[in-house]
This record gives C-alpha cells, structure tokens and sequence, in this order.
C-alpha cells in the first residue's frame, strides 16, 4: 500500500466559536477512528498557527534561521493526516471524509 498526506489548509483569522469548533473536532474524531479501524490511518495532527513556525534557509554557506511563516499567505497548513490506501482513488475518499467533516481545503499527495 502506498501512504498519502492528507493537508489540512487553514484560513488566516482564526479558528472557529467554541461550540462550532467542538462539533468539527467530533466529525473529525469520528473520520479518524473508521480510518483506525480500517487499517488506513498513518498518523495525524494538528498544527500551531503560522506564526509559531521557525524557518531555517541555506545561504552562501550557512543556515539562517528567523521566526514566522517560510511566506505569508492567506492560508497556511493547519494538520495533517498520513494514511496508506492502496491507489489515489481510496486516498481521494478518505480526504473527502476529512474534507466534509472539517470545511476546509484538503490537498493529497503520495510519498515517493
């Protein structure tokens, strides 16, 4: 089987009410355990805002490391979710799941 990122993009501007935010958690929960119980679920997290980020650069000879987000953006990578599923087909269902439950933009893509 081959393994899939599932990207989670998220909105710049903050997170949802509490309430509206607990039920998205509870959709996404309930993705993720049929993923489990599957046998298609890798591993998955969820993401500090871009602000937290530390970039490190390769310039003439030594690393630079500076605060904040490698560009800014009106979205940024909220979570993400590594799965196994044997084609992009069964990859593409999964991320439609997530993509349901939580509202936001879902990018896949295979390992090499």
């Amino acid at each position: 089987m081959k393994q899939y990122l599932i990207s989670i993009y998220q909105p710049e501007g903050g997170s949802l009410p509490p309430a509206e935010l607990a039920v998205v958690m509870s959709d996404l929960a309930k993705v993720n355990e049929e993923m489990q119980a599957a046998g298609a679920w890798v591993f998955a997290g969820g993401l500090h805002a871009q602000s937290s980020a530390t970039v490190l650069r390769h310039a003439e000879g030594e690393v630079l490391v500076t605060d904040g987000p490698f560009a800014e953006s009106k979205e940024y990578l909220g979570g993400i979710t590594i799965i196994q599923a044997a084609d992009l087909d069964e990859a593409l269902g999964w991320a439609r799941r997530i993509a349901e439950a939580i509202k936001l933009p879902i990018e896949v893509r295979p390992f090499q």
